[in-house]
């Protein structure tokens, strides 16, 4: 696999976020303690370190965000960089080789943001759909020419984050709604196909853990642990 992935990380300080569902017209506030978010979304380049694996769809660059990747394929990338990093990981796993819940909240090693982190995080303290003019922020179907584009080329938020909206949508940790969708887990910030309606903070999507397509990729985060 070569070389061990080097993702940079933003400190993300404590604070607080509503969330909203239009679904089902239901808000709900959350504390966070202060935790690191990668700065971009991991490449294919660093899954293929990693994980020693091309799966996107997309070809040209090995700076392009990685995509066709699960959310199981994310929480395994996870634990594997962590291992490699001699990190405690993150994630357990059950004799049928199903992810434990929760999280071991005393591990060092990389994860997924939780949908709230991840909120607060694209936000970086602003309060409009965006945090800033999208197309100055974000790649999406009236600017990218129907593909993903390498991360960092768009202007950050006020925290230095890159392509929180736009370009691939993004895994979080979080179940989407047990009562009614099951396993379905949370997706974030739109991607390089989709309208600008769904290139805000508050968008929420869904998808099994298993699903895979070529604009849905992930960051990671890490605990500030003790």
């Amino acid at each position: 696999m070569g070389a061990t992935a080097h993702i940079d990380l933003t400190p993300v300080p404590s604070g607080q976020v509503t969330l909203n569902d239009r679904r089902t017209r239901r808000s709900w506030t959350v504390d966070l303690a202060p935790f690191r978010l990668g700065t971009l979304p991991v490449t294919q380049e660093q899954y293929a370190q990693v994980t020693g694996e091309r799966p996107s769809t997309a070809q040209g660059s090995d700076h392009l965000p990685v995509e066709t990747v699960s959310w199981q394929d994310a929480v395994l990338f996870c634990n594997s960089l962590s291992q490699q990093e001699e990190l405690k990981p993150a994630y357990a796993f059950d004799a049928h080789g199903e992810v434990a819940i929760p999280p071991d909240p005393s591990a060092d090693g990389y994860r997924l943001p939780t949908e709230a982190e991840w909120e607060y995080a694209c936000r970086a303290g602003t309060s409009g759909p965006r945090y800033g003019p999208l197309d100055d922020i974000a790649w999406h179907r009236g600017n990218s020419a129907e593909r993903p584009h390498e991360p960092g080329a768009r202007l950050p938020n006020p925290w230095g984050l890159h392509d929180m909206l736009g370009n691939v949508w993004e895994w979080c940790w979080d179940l989407y709604d047990p009562e009614v969708y099951g396993a379905y887990r949370v997706l974030r910030g739109g991607g390089w196909f989709d309208e600008h309606w769904s290139c805000r903070a508050s968008v929420r999507r869904r998808s099994h853990p298993t699903f895979r397509v070529d604009d849905v990729g992930f960051r990671v985060a890490r605990s500030v642990t003790s």
